[in-house]
């Protein structure tokens, strides 16, 4: 058992050391953030360009299982799961009363007793909790942080290097199914976080290793790259994909993050449903915008932002330096009484100095994700 001030270990925590990864905090795991030999640009390129494979193992997973299972997170998530048919996956969000992010979710729908979920690292625990304490009778909630590794491959060539595997590919977006490689059964499924056609396989977490040693010598003539977690946080910037705790959170609704399409409006019941419906109607008083630096400024998290004459408009809530554009882009979370467009100039406070940008929609790059 560890404590709270122990970081906790992926599956292939030895395999990332010895490929010299630098290593990171990620919701209480010790986790890549890039690997010797490259850095966060190599990686990154390689995704957009040829394929790379993630260790997301810290991501956690849950099952909802029993009669209706799929009927009561209908009910309790925002999204409609009757819009999905098994063997489909679907992105929601876990929403308090008063319509704050308690955590943004994949669900991937077995059928209408059996629903698999992957929430993100440190707000599993609470996740599970709000479920289990909603749940009818009959339904179990179960937290299986620590059974499954995740293994991303990501990039235009991942479907190749899937069919090397001898694993499935020709997979519809946001489909999955069982497979079996060299004896282990996983879950192929065609999701990602990169903007770029990808899979992320579901291995149980003692067979993690020998499913990224093989993809490793399965991608090796595409140059494949193990890719830490920093290109991860680029290459999400880079297509306007929000990060719970920064983009989303308590205190940012999805309707200012700009993530109202994954809100069934209709259903009449699910957490924070009058506080949201209510919220849109009225429109938000701030909402989620893209940035891109007209000049050398790379912005940061928590990075103030104002109009060209000074007036505050809001904050940074993700920012980086895009390897695709070459120049700083941002996620921020904005006055709306302040009427921006996009090429509309703001002006960034980067480190005491002010930095021109421009607003834009994302995504930043062109999508290549279906």
């Amino acid at each position: 058992m560890t404590d709270a001030s122990t970081p906790l270990l992926s599956p292939l925590h030895d395999r990332h050391l010895a490929l010299g990864a630098k290593l990171g905090d990620f919701g209480g795991w010790s986790m890549p953030l890039e690997y010797a030999g490259g850095g966060v640009v190599a990686e990154h390129t390689a995704v957009r360009e040829r394929v790379g494979v993630f260790d997301v193992s810290h991501l956690g997973k849950a099952s909802v299982t029993g009669p209706g299972a799929a009927a009561f997170l209908d009910s309790v998530l925002t999204n409609s799961l009757d819009r999905i048919g098994p063997g489909k996956a679907q992105y929601t969000l876990l929403c308090d009363e008063a319509g704050g992010v308690v955590d943004d979710l994949i669900a991937y729908l077995h059928g209408p007793d059996d629903v698999f979920l992957i929430p993100n690292a440190s707000n599993t625990a609470e996740v599970v909790r709000i479920l289990a304490a909603a749940a009818p009778e009959g339904v179990t909630v179960t937290n299986l942080h620590h059974e499954h590794g995740v293994l991303a491959v990501q990039g235009p060539r991942s479907a190749a290097l899937l069919d090397a595997l001898g694993l499935p590919s020709d997979l519809e977006y946001m489909a999955f199914l069982p497979a079996t490689l060299d004896g282990t059964d996983l879950l192929v499924c065609r999701t990602g976080y990169t903007g770029e056609h990808g899979y992320e396989l579901v291995v149980p977490w003692a067979a993690a290793g020998a499913v990224w040693d093989a993809i490793l010598a399965a991608g090796a003539g595409d140059d494949i790259r193990a890719c830490g977690l920093g290109a991860r946080d680029t290459l999400r910037t880079e297509m306007g994909y929000p990060l719970h705790g920064q983009d989303l959170s308590l205190a940012i609704s999805p309707v200012q993050a700009r993530a109202g399409w994954a809100v069934g409006w209709k259903k009449p019941a699910f957490h924070g449903r009058d506080a949201l419906v209510a919220e849109k109607e009225a429109g938000p008083a701030r909402r989620s915008v893209g940035l891109v630096s007209l000049e050398r400024g790379i912005p940061r998290p928590h990075m103030a932002v104002s109009t060209v004459d000074g007036a505050p408009l809001g904050e940074i809530t993700s920012g980086t330096f895009s390897p695709t554009l070459k120049v700083g882009i941002a996620l921020a979370l904005l006055d709306t009484s302040a009427g921006l467009a996009d090429g509309d100039e703001v002006l960034v406070d980067v480190r005491g100095r002010a930095s021109r940008f421009a607003v834009a929609t994302p995504p930043f790059v062109d999508r290549s994700t279906r």
